[in-house]
This record gives structure tokens, C-alpha cells and sequence, in this order.
């Protein structure tokens, strides 16, 4: 921040909190995480689920309301909305959620450097973040955030590791110092801050910029006059960033439970993927309120910014490669091993708070075998009618992919 004295308090806490988690998150499983049976002898059918404001959330609230939990037989009440990372992460670790989505590298932290027994099942989504800025600021792209201030959702995070593959092509340093100290006209520095907060904070000039999740870049447009410096997903084309995570002991002993949870997720993604409209007043607080905006927002996130929309005409300044036809955000939920594996390889070279000394350790290989459970979101793909529902695929190697970076 230019001007500190604010969010300082609130940045502070947030690192002790966040530091205090580093040092001793194995602590908060609680006695029903590591006991079994698992949840404290809950009835198996019973589905607690977390989530952030965020779009990425939007195909466990779409299974929600559309009753797609329940038509598996799982018991489940309205999902309940948290304000941040941590505030999610503790919650889960705690046991009062046993299903969420997380941001792709945060499981990586828990499983590979706490020993959490964390396992991804599945996507979310796709693309659904971008980099955002203050329209008058002059910022065009990342050669121009040399001696900026941009906050970042959470350090274990796409948005961070997007973010500086930007920087890093335009030859910056992402530092991490206290925003008040002298920065450097090619640093650039980087802390966290929690996504609602974000948008009031560009426009009270606290902050020069923003990488986030929807629906708070398309809030940034339409409420302060901000403007997308640019997609993630025109950076790295349909990139993953929130998925879903349970407890890995569910998997193996309730895997009916699983597997029930993880068909309406899949469903949900469907639909969304043919009702985006529809999605947008569902989720908005015009419709059944899961998230605090307007249905307008939403139809700025869901359907702004779609490919047949520039195909014949400008090129929006935000999207450098419209030949990928890449949607602002998309649903495609089968985790493909070559994005892990990526992921795995670029948390190594980004700069984060706190000891990242166990990445170095890390195979990429080996590591997302064993982050990720694909048998469940394979099963329900299949069953929805293999994965070509969801997207273009090679239909002689389905489950595979190559991925595709270009800043």
C-alpha cells in the first residue's frame, strides 16, 4: 500500500494467523478428523460444505440449489459462506466442513508439508480470475507494476503463481516487505489480502492493483470503474484453480458418500456450463443469495467477455490470445495430472511468505499421484456421458492434456 496506516492492523494479524497455521497446523484437525469413524460418528449421508463469495464455489451452491445433493440421498444444509482463506481452511481442519473447494496449491501445503491427509477429487473450474487495476493508473501490463502494491488472495494460490510468471516475463522481482518500506522501480510488492476487501481498496488507492477470483474483478469494472489488465486464462489457457477436497480417510471408507457428493458436483458443472445466465441469478443475492452481488456482476463473469462475442470484431485489451476461444471462466471438472504436476514445478519457483523449503523435495510426478483422487470425478463423467460433455477432448487419450503458458 502507498498508505499503510489502514490495513496494516488487519495484514499484520492475517500473517500471525497465517504463521501460527505454518507452525502448528496439524493441531487444528481436532479429534474427529484423525478418529474414526470420521465426523464424529455423523451419519454417513450428512454433507457440511464451505465456501468463499467467490465463483469458483459456484458448482457446490449450484448442486445445493438445484437439489442435486439430495437427489444422491446426502443429507445437506444450505452451504455456508466464510470471508477468507484462512477463515475456510481453519474451518475445514476443524471439521465443520467436510467437503470444499480450495485454491489448487493450499492441498499441495497441507498434504506435502503438514502431513494432512487432504485429497483433491476434482475441478471446479477453469480460468475465472484476472489481474485488475485502476483505469486512470496507466497500467497496461505487467511492465508497467514495477514499484506497485498488488495483493494477492492468499500465498499458496494460482492468482500468486499467475501473477508471477507475469512479473517474471517482464523481468520484475515480486517482493514481500512491509508496504510502507522504499520499493524499487522493477520490484514489485505482494501481499496478502482477502478478496472482499480488494475492490475497496483499489478504489480508496490503498492498493495499485489486484489478482483475484470472480466475481470481485467484474465488481472492480462495474462498481469503481476498474479495469482487467488481464485474464489468467490468456496466460495459461483453462488453468484450474479451485477444486474440491475431502478428507482422505472419506474416501476409503465411505466411498459411496464420496462418490454421491462427487456426481452432483459433476452435475452442477454441467449445467452451469449450458445455463450460464440462469447460474448468474441463481447464485446472485437477486436470486438465492449465495453470493453478496448483484445478478448484473454475475452476467458480467458468466457471460462477458465470451469468445463469440470478439471472434469477428476488437479484441478486448485484457485478452492477448483470442485464438484459444477461452471463456472468462468455464466448468470442466476432471482433474488432469499435467496441470498438477505444473502447478507442483511452479509453486518451487514462486516467491511466498513463510518456509516453502519442503517444495524443493517435492517430485511432481509422484507428488500428484498422490494429491489427487480421480476415480470418483472419472466415474460421474463417465456416467454423464464422458468427458467430451465438458469440453473438446482427444477422445483417444481423454484423460490427458497438454498445457499451454503463454505470457
Amino acid at each position: 500500500m502507498k498508505d499503510g496506516t489502514n490495513k496494516k492492523g488487519h495484514v499484520s494479524s492475517r500473517r500471525r494467523f497465517l504463521k501460527s497455521m505454518a507452525a502448528g497446523a496439524a493441531g487444528l484437525l481436532g479429534a474427529c478428523w484423525n478418529m474414526p469413524p470420521l465426523y464424529c460418528a455423523e451419519p454417513s449421508s450428512n454433507l457440511r460444505v464451505g465456501y468463499l463469495p467467490i465463483t469458483d464455489a459456484a458448482p457446490l451452491l449450484i448442486a445445493h440449489a438445484l437439489g442435486y445433493f439430495q437427489d444422491e440421498g446426502l443429507k445437506v444444509k444450505r452451504p455456508v459462506m466464510v470471508r477468507s482463506w484462512s477463515a475456510l481452511l481453519e474451518s475445514f481442519l476443524s471439521g465443520k466442513f467436510n467437503v470444499t473447494h480450495m485454491l489448487l496449491p493450499i492441498p499441495v501445503w497441507m498434504r506435502f508439508k503438514h502431513k494432512i491427509p487432504v485429497k483433491v477429487l476434482a475441478w471446479d473450474h477453469v480460468n475465472g480470475s484476472a489481474v485488475t487495476v485502476a483505469r486512470n493508473s496507466g497500467i497496461r501490463g505487467f511492465a508497467d507494476l514495477g514499484g506497485k502494491q498488488i495483493a494477492v488472495p492468499f500465498w499458496y494460490s494460482m492468482h500468486n503463481i499467475v501473477l508471477q510468471m507475469g512479473l517474471r516475463s517482464a523481468d520484475l522481482e515480486p517482493v514481500i516487505q512491509a508496504q510502507a518500506a522504499p520499493l524499487g522501480p522493477r520490484q514489485v510488492n505482494l501481499f496478502v489480502l482477502s478478496p472482499p476487501e480488494m475492490p475497496a481498496a483499489l478504489a480508496g488507492r490503498k492498493i495499485d492493483g489486484y489478482v483475484v477470483a470472480e466475481p470481485f474483478n467484474a465488481l472492480g469494472e462495474l462498481k469503481i470503474g476498474a479495469r482487467i489488465m488481464r485474464f489468467t486464462g490468456d496466460i495459461w489457457k483453462n488453468h484450474p484453480c479451485c477444486v474440491v477436497v475431502m478428507n482422505e480417510s472419506a474416501t476409503r471408507t465411505r466411498p459411496v458418500f464420496t462418490q454421491k457428493a462427487i456426481n452432483a458436483i459433476v452435475r452442477a458443472q454441467g449445467w452451469t456450463s449450458h445455463n450460464l445466465a440462469e447460474a448468474a441469478k441463481l447464485l446472485s443475492r437477486d436470486g438465492m443469495g449465495y453470493l453478496p452481488v448483484s445478478r448484473e456482476v454475475l452476467l458480467r463473469v458468466f457471460t462477458g467477455y465470451r469468445p463469440s462475442r470478439y471472434a469477428q470484431g476488437p479484441v478486448p485489451h485484457a485478452i492477448h490470445h483470442p485464438r484459444w476461444q477461452v471463456a472468462r471462466i468455464g466448468f470442466q471438472p476432471y482433474p488432469y495430472p499435467s496441470a498438477t504436476r505444473l502447478i507442483i514445478q511452479a509453486m518451487g519457483r514462486t516467491r511466498m511468505e513463510g518456509d516453502t523449503a519442503f517444495l524443493e523435495a517435492l517430485n511432481a510426478e509422484t507428488a500428484a499421484r498422490d494429491l489427487v483422487d480421480d476415480r470418483f470425478v472419472k466415474k460421474a463423467i463417465l456416467d454423464m456421458g464422458g468427458p467430451q460433455r465438458f469440453a473438446p477432448v482427444d477422445l483417444k487419450h481423454p484423460w490427458e492434456r497438454e498445457e499451454v503458458i503463454e505470457v
